[in-house]
């Protein structure tokens, strides 16, 4: 059988040692990040956080018990490439939130009006994320299924997405 060739960029383990080409799947989402989304069930959630979130400690609370990583990407380009294979949950108010501003929770920064925007194209229509304080959601970060660090430099870039369901195909 012969080698398949290295394609910077693209995922999956070539005979070779070098990375394949996957048909359909973002390239940002790396093989331990694509096992955990695979393996989360309805209603689990997911932690995305900034560079400044305590995501080592507070991941290895978590069910996967270890920190995820999608480094050199904001918060918006994660959750951009994240909602390519994850449903957001439909049954419930939470399926997506944001770390509020301490002092002022209801300020929206752009970090995060970045990611109300992926959100949004990504559903087909606006649905807002609700606001967590700050202590709340690192003790829902503890309890959550898997914590990702990013590479968000910007204050306030903490996120919790919760995971939907596909439909059966008709």
């Amino acid at each position: 059988m012969g080698a398949i060739p290295h394609t910077p960029g693209t995922i999956g383990q070539g005979e070779t040692g070098g990375l394949c080409v996957l048909k359909g799947i973002d390239n940002r989402l790396n093989a331990e990040v694509l096992g955990v989304l695979r393996a989360m069930g309805h209603g689990d959630v997911l932690i995305v956080a900034d560079t400044n979130f305590p995501a080592d400690s507070v991941a290895r609370a978590t069910v996967t018990g270890k920190l995820l990583r999608m480094e050199n990407l904001t918060a918006a380009e994660a959750l951009n490439a994240i909602l390519t294979v994850l449903p957001l949950d439909t049954f419930v108010d939470d399926f997506a939130g944001r770390m509020e501003v301490v002092g002022a929770p209801d300020e929206v920064p752009p970090v995060q009006a970045e990611v109300q925007a992926e959100i949004d194209r990504a559903e087909g229509k606006p649905r807002k994320m609700v606001g967590i304080e700050r202590f709340a959601f690192y003790d829902m970060a503890r309890a959550s299924y898997a914590v990702i660090q990013t590479g968000e430099r910007r204050f306030y870039g903490c996120f919790m997405v919760r995971k939907g369901v596909i439909p059966p195909e008709v």
